[in-house]
């Protein structure tokens, strides 16, 4: 269930549908479908599920982390892909991590912080965000900001003390974490049985041939073990010894 081509099903059904819809659009709107994307690990895997919606002529919104461990934003790789894919048409959004903060005055003034910075840092306007794994502290909040968007807020997301399937909701929210789809898959019949929706992937989760869970972080590993040896490699003129020995023996035993 999480191949390219099992996405592609989801686009599919979608777009039959015609109620695609941004962030902004759906303000607008009685009815809409928008697609979320968090990048928790990987730009680069955001990057390939933004070049599968670009073959079908689907944009969405992806947000980025600006504190992770497991990827830095502000690189010159990982920049030059942001934009591509910004220009593809892709609405950029700040993943915002509390980290432990737990005011709520304090944590408005720092999403709005993080966001200008990388609104100065990329070039275009950063207006949007989500927060990642939030509290229900922060979801009962409601967070509404002049002129930012939070996916989160009342008009995208019904909040719920305790949710169950008879838990009556305005937004159906449908999400891949922890790869399970806890609130029900996208197919046809919970997309077409609510007005609103909202659909959110974790992207490092998402690969041409869909791994299972186990698979699909070994995977990933490797895909990061890689990278870090690489960006050492260029660093540094005497790791070129030792680079080949590093390559085989890390992802060997993985």
């Amino acid at each position: 269930m999480f191949s390219f081509e099992d996405y592609r099903e989801i686009l599919r059904i979608v777009k039959s549908t015609g109620l695609q819809a941004s962030y902004k659009e759906a303000l607008e709107r009685d009815r809409f479908i928008i697609m979320r994307h968090d990048v928790e690990y990987s730009v680069e895997r955001a990057y390939e599920l933004a070049k599968v919606e670009t073959s079908m002529d689907f944009v969405s919104t992806y947000f980025f982390q600006w504190t992770n461990n497991s990827y830095n934003i502000l690189s010159r790789k990982n920049m030059d892909m942001v934009k591509d894919m910004h220009e593809r048409g892709h609405q950029i959004g700040l993943h915002y991590a509390l980290n432990g903060m737990t005011d709520m005055e304090q944590i408005r003034k720092q999403i709005i912080k993080e966001m200008q910075i990388l609104s100065e840092m990329f070039g275009f306007a950063v207006d949007i965000f989500s927060v990642h794994r939030p509290s229900k502290d922060v979801l009962r909040e409601n967070i509404k900001l002049p002129g930012i968007i939070n996916a989160y807020q009342d008009d995208f997301f019904t909040f719920a003390e305790n949710v169950t399937e008879e838990t009556p909701v305005v937004v159906k929210y449908l999400s891949d974490a922890n790869h399970i789809w806890r609130y029900g898959y996208p197919d046809e019949k919970n997309i077409l049985s609510h007005d609103k929706v909202q659909i959110l992937t974790h992207p490092f989760a998402w690969t041409k041939k869909g791994y299972d869970n186990f698979e699909n972080y070994k995977s990933l590993v490797q895909e990061k073990t890689t990278e870090v040896i690489d960006s050492i490699d260029k660093e540094c003129k005497d790791f070129v010894e030792y680079k080949d020995w590093f390559l085989e023996n890390a992802i060997l035993h993985l």
